[in-house]
């Protein structure tokens, strides 16, 4: 094979790799969210204000959004004691931000996310329910560990208020393979 047909080969080969390279890469949001879809458990503790040592613990699922809008919708319970809460949220990107809530929103008895970054293996999100500003935090330590917090704003200073370490849930099973 002559050298120039195997530099317009290779020149070739490179130009198509590099224009399917777009095609390969995958939006870092997207990623984010599907890697923490799935069964979640694990205890919680409120750590500041009027219930500071409270501690509950979670049962939560996430999914992807039906359709194609980046996100995730997560549904569960926590319980503290022998009583149980209803938990929900939908975060769904918009733009290059996020919009949500947890529960029914601030109109009702939850909260509203009102901004979002998703930065590597952490997303924060912005949250509000009339004059409370707050700030959540989901961090994924590895693929099996997920520390959530929820912070309020206190004049200028941001304070923990709640605090979670959630496992994969035991519902998790192995599918396609023999293990």
């Amino acid at each position: 094979m002559s050298s120039k047909f195997r530099i317009l080969t290779l020149s070739l080969a490179a130009a198509a790799l590099l224009s399917a390279q777009p095609a390969f890469s995958r939006d870092k949001d997207t990623v984010f969210f599907e890697s923490v879809a799935g069964a979640w458990k694990g205890p919680g503790e409120i750590v500041a204000g009027k219930y500071k040592g409270t501690k509950f613990v979670c049962n939560l699922a996430g999914g992807q959004h039906d359709g194609k809008a980046i996100g995730i919708t997560l549904d569960g319970t926590c319980r503290v004691g022998v009583f149980n809460q209803k938990m929900s949220a939908v975060i769904t990107r918009k733009g290059k931000s996020y919009t949500g809530k947890f529960l029914d929103g601030s109109a009702g008895e939850g909260l509203d996310i009102v901004s979002g970054q998703v930065s590597g293996d952490r997303a924060v999100m912005g949250i509000n329910r009339k004059t409370l500003n707050g700030a959540m935090i989901a961090r994924l330590n590895d693929s099996e560990t997920m520390n959530v917090t929820i912070s309020v704003k206190v004049g200028e200073e941001m304070v923990p208020v709640i605090g979670m370490t959630l496992k994969r849930g035991a519902q998790k099973i192995a599918t396609g393979a023999i293990r």
